[in-house]
């Protein structure tokens, strides 16, 4: 068996400036972590799947939240720092803050059947906590590198890392 990294929204509308839901110069800190993290499991042989924040123009969660990773605009990207670990099949759009929500992550995961997912990426409190969160409901272990995770808020984030680990049963390290 093997490990999976779930990349959680590590696109362009969340980690590069100028974009309506841009987390933040703080968040851009994780970038080289998330790039160490995928160099050493990919050299042991873990999976790496990236989830992206794909949305239609009318949305309904743009009643909460600015208009961000529409399709067809570069928001949903991948960010170019990460571009080398892309691949034609390992990323997964999906349009909640939930990566299994409407996509085929489930079947993917139970393939692969790993050891551990480690997850990372933006938001703490948002999609790492709701992915996270159905992942430990599936009986998935979880660890959650506490520098390869980042959100708008540092209040948000510290709250969502007790929560991960002392509610969810995900293992922060």
């Amino acid at each position: 068996m093997t490990n999976v990294v779930l990349v959680i929204d590590m696109v362009r509308g969340f980690l590069e400036p100028g974009h309506n839901l841009y987390c933040g110069d703080d968040s851009r800190t994780i970038i080289p972590k998330v790039q160490n993290l995928l160099k050493q499991e990919k050299e042991v042989g873990s999976e790496i799947i990236f989830l992206s924040d794909h949305h239609l123009p009318d949305d309904l969660e743009f009643r909460m939240f600015p208009v961000h990773c529409v399709i067809g605009t570069v928001e949903p990207e991948v960010i170019p720092e990460l571009a080398e670990y892309v691949t034609d099949s390992n990323v997964i759009a999906k349009n909640r803050y939930s990566g299994f929500f409407n996509t085929d992550l489930e079947q993917r995961l139970a393939s692969i059947n790993p050891d551990k997912i480690i997850a990372c990426g933006v938001c703490t409190d948002i999609c790492v906590l709701h992915t996270t969160a159905d992942a430990r409901n599936r009986d998935y272990s979880v660890e959650v590198p506490a520098d390869c995770v980042a959100t708008f808020d540092p209040d948000a984030h510290l709250w969502a890392l007790g929560h991960l680990e002392k509610i969810l049963g995900a293992r922060v390290v």
